[in-house]
């Protein structure tokens, strides 16, 4: 049995709280990431997001922070990002140009899948490559509330001690599944491996470092008719504790259509969370809504 995650206490929850983060990714990747997240964070159910530094519309973020950061609206982590994943519109690293580095394909952008980057970066270089886009996050003016990682690249036992140790020298929590075994589910890691992961994630909470229970991604690589639908079901079968609900949103432009096979799951999640239904559903479900700066604030604080 799964010990229940000591963060709920230290928040005030009770053990059997159903805590959630509603999470938008993908933060800058796009001039329709940079829309929608303004207007979603004025529409108010979202509570935390993450950027992608290396992508080409991170100033806009960055500049969108540096405007509201004193409403309490916004609460922004760094999305870290060792991959690059479309056709005709990728990102290279801020660190480095050196394919010695591992972090480069042959056309000189960062991977398109976890999978070579998993096998073929230097750790040191993907610690610099992670430690530079949360730098530069928090020098364009970024209050960063946490990290996390884009396409899930770093939970592998290479990368995810960078990983871990980048959030006890920020004092910042990451996006990590307390169970490894849940967090790995999907990957094809043997036995040793998986507690050996565990292992590191166990020795980071005793360091005082909060984790989620459980992560939920809205659907991006099948269609789902019914987004309300399908939402509010996964709502009202949350167990107790935290969960990290990701969404991916983003307005439907020409650049969005040519550039992300999945735009209208993208859209879709955009109309999800400006809307007056699912807000309904939110406060109908009684769970409890945080960000992440709360989390954060544990960290330093203490408590």
């Amino acid at each position: 049995m799964v010990r229940v995650n000591p963060v709920l206490k230290r928040l005030g929850f009770s053990s059997e709280e159903r805590v959630v983060i509603f999470h938008a990714d993908d933060v800058g990747m796009c001039q329709a990431t940079v829309a929608a997240y303004a207007e979603l964070v004025e529409f108010g159910l979202l509570s935390a997001a993450a950027t992608m530094v290396p992508c080409p519309w991170f100033p806009a973020t960055a500049a969108y922070c540096r405007q509201y950061q004193n409403t309490g609206r916004i609460d922004m982590g760094v999305h870290l990002t060792l991959t690059s994943e479309w056709d005709t519109y990728r990102w290279r690293p801020i660190s480095t140009t050196d394919p010695a580095s591992g972090l480069l394909d042959e056309e000189g952008y960062l991977y398109r899948l976890a999978a070579p980057v998993r096998a073929r970066a230097d750790a040191a270089a993907a610690g610099r490559e992670m430690q530079q886009q949360i730098e530069r996050g928090m020098a364009a003016g970024i209050d960063v509330t946490h990290i996390d990682s884009h396409m899930f690249t770093i939970y592998h036992p290479k990368l995810l001690p960078v990983y871990l140790d980048l959030a006890r020298q920020y004092r910042l929590p990451t996006l990590m599944v307390r169970t490894m075994e849940r967090m790995l589910r999907l990957d094809a890691y043997d036995r040793e491996t998986v507690a050996g992961m565990a292992r590191l994630v166990e020795a980071a909470e005793a360091d005082g470092l909060p984790f989620v229970d459980d992560i939920f991604v809205m659907p991006l690589v099948f269609s789902v008719d019914d987004r309300l639908a399908y939402a509010q079901r996964i709502l009202e079968e949350l167990p107790p504790g935290i969960t990290c609900f990701i969404v991916h949103p983003a307005h439907d432009t020409p650049e969005l259509r040519a550039m992300a096979p999945d735009w209208p799951a993208r859209v879709g999640d955009y109309h999800l969370f400006l809307s007056e239904a699912w807000r309904e559903v939110v406060a109908r479900s009684g769970v409890q809504v945080i960000g992440y700066a709360a989390l954060r604030d544990l960290i330093r604080s203490g408590g």
